[in-house]
């Protein structure tokens, strides 16, 4: 069992993957983000470095006996001018820098690449904690009735339209209406412009409509994006007037499972697993 190490942005997903690894026996390590990295990951075996320092995360990784890099949690666009790389992160700089001018893909696929040259193999987060992806059907109590199926098959066609052009993962749509799409801003801050949005367009508390997709990007690899709900979605979802969250089974990653299911549940939304496309 190669050791795994950690890259670990903010949520929940990092600290849940190194509980899984404990639980399981699989040796690990984190990489705390700096900046980015929530208390989660404090109690595990780990170290706090910054965004460009690239030279130290390999040396910490090697240093751990570390085979395996997972990244996991969210890591906002850095701001290139601000950073402060170690000599291993000013020599990949200018290769990363042009990547990003592409859009996240090619951002994303040049800091995997750099990995990559150092020996790590890549492994994603459905991957390192392969029962959190949500499931084929229903998760929790609740199922989505006959008048939701246009808005979800609508809603994951926006999502997965807007992931062909590098965009996001995130769609809402209510009565075949797409009321929002998810870029830089992230699906929790997608759902509060929802919540803003006129109630005669939109469901609200007490009288739910509309639905939340979510697609990984066809041009993306998961093995660094898998798409990912929690409490803290289901809670905007509900907050925004949504009857239920659509997503792909075994392409969307569920933070606290049980947790998410309860809360889906006492608020009265549908959670659903579909057959996933290939574009």
């Amino acid at each position: 069992m190669k050791k795994l190490g950690i890259v670990a942005g903010g949520g929940g997903l990092p600290a849940e993957i190194a509980d899984r690894c404990r639980r399981t026996g699989r040796p690990y390590f984190v990489v705390r983000l700096r900046g980015f990295a929530d208390e989660g990951t404090t109690g595990h075996p780990s170290a706090d470095l910054g965004l460009g320092e690239l030279g130290k995360v390999f040396k910490v990784l090697r240093q751990e006996h570390c085979e395996a890099v997972c990244f996991a949690g969210t890591v906002a666009r850095p701001d290139f001018g601000k950073l402060k790389p170690d000599l291993r992160g000013m020599a990949a700089l200018p290769s990363i820098v042009a990547a990003a001018r592409k859009g996240d893909d090619g951002l994303l696929r040049a800091v995997l690449d750099e990995f990559r040259k150092e020996g790590f193999a890549i492994e994603g987060a459905h991957e390192a904690a392969q029962s959190m992806t949500l499931p084929l059907g229903r998760l929790g109590a609740v199922s989505p009735g006959e008048r939701h199926g246009e808005d979800i098959q609508r809603a994951l066609v926006a999502a997965r339209a807007i992931g062909r052009l590098d965009i996001g993962q995130g769609a809402v749509v209510c009565d075949g209406l797409v009321l929002a799409v998810e870029a830089q801003e992230g699906t929790d801050a997608m759902l509060r412009r929802v919540r803003e949005l006129p109630e005669a367009i939109r469901g609200a508390p007490g009288g739910a409509r509309g639905v939340l997709a979510k697609a990984p990007k066809p041009i993306q690899s998961t093995d660094i994006d898998m798409p990912t709900i929690g409490v803290a979605t289901v809670r905007a979802a509900a907050q925004a007037g949504l009857a239920g969250i659509v997503g792909e089974a075994g392409r969307l990653l569920v933070v606290d499972r049980e947790e998410t299911a309860a809360m889906a549940d006492d608020l009265g939304l549908f959670i659903l697993g579909v057959e996933a496309k290939d574009e």
